[in-house]
């Protein structure tokens, strides 16, 4: 489908299921000249630790020791970790989390992004104070429309501080009252936001959504692609 749709690159989600066919996935996809730019890593308190990650993660940590163009791993914290603890102590958790999780990622030869989701972690100062204090080439960010609605009035603002550090942006279209999944054109920000990540030096790469359960993903995908040529962009 994805090289039908005429897309040479995708994202990797994942969760247990997809642990026996990953290696396939990925040996599929360079067959057909499409690159798997980036894996998901979600960290949640009652399963990782500095020093121990789950089973799952740790499985997927070491089928991406055999694979060969490797991803960016998109890495993202549960708010389970900081919800108890003042910014000082949330900025060193995730600084010594980080680091734990750098050193297994150099180790199988991927790169760092650090993903926006919601809580803590998916705030956007949070993330620029980490990088600074944890300066790596190779760490990043990635930052995502349909995380960000909270952010939209200061996005001005946060597009200048993220600049320096990203690495993707994923299009939603986007309204302050959601919903959290909108089709591209069909919001009332995304626009703006798009242009102004544009006029700050943001060339991309761009990624679009396809993860709607309810609905046929190739349908999604072609709402979004036609939203994203419905818009007035700048450059």
């Amino acid at each position: 489908m994805l090289k039908e749709m005429g897309f040479t690159k995708y994202g990797y989600n994942w969760d247990n299921r997809h642990l026996l066919e990953m290696k396939d996935e990925f040996k599929l996809a360079k067959e057909n000249d499409i690159e798997i730019v980036s894996i998901f890593l979600w960290l949640n308190a009652k399963r990782d630790s500095i020093g121990k990650l789950s089973p799952s993660n740790e499985r997927m940590l070491s089928i991406l020791k055999d694979v060969e163009n490797k991803p960016i791993i998109w890495l993202s914290f549960s708010n389970n970790y900081f919800e108890d603890l003042n910014q000082e102590q949330s900025i060193s958790l995730a600084i010594e989390f980080i680091k734990f999780i750098k050193l297994k990622a150099d180790t199988i030869g991927c790169k760092v992004a650090l993903y926006n989701h919601h809580g803590w972690f998916g705030n956007p100062h949070n993330q620029v104070e980490i990088i600074e204090l944890l300066p790596q080439d190779s760490l990043s960010m990635v930052y995502n429309f349909h995380h960000a609605h909270q952010y939209v009035d200061e996005f001005p603002e946060i597009a200048k501080k993220i600049k320096p550090y990203l690495s993707y942006v994923t299009i939603n279209g986007m309204k302050k009252e959601g919903p959290e999944i909108l089709t591209i054109g069909e919001g009332d920000y995304e626009n703006e936001m798009i242009n102004i990540l544009l006029d700050e030096g943001f060339v991309g790469p761009w990624g679009i959504l396809g993860h709607i359960k309810s609905e046929d993903v190739q349908e999604v995908l072609e709402r979004n692609i036609n939203g994203l040529k419905s818009l007035e962009l700048s450059k």
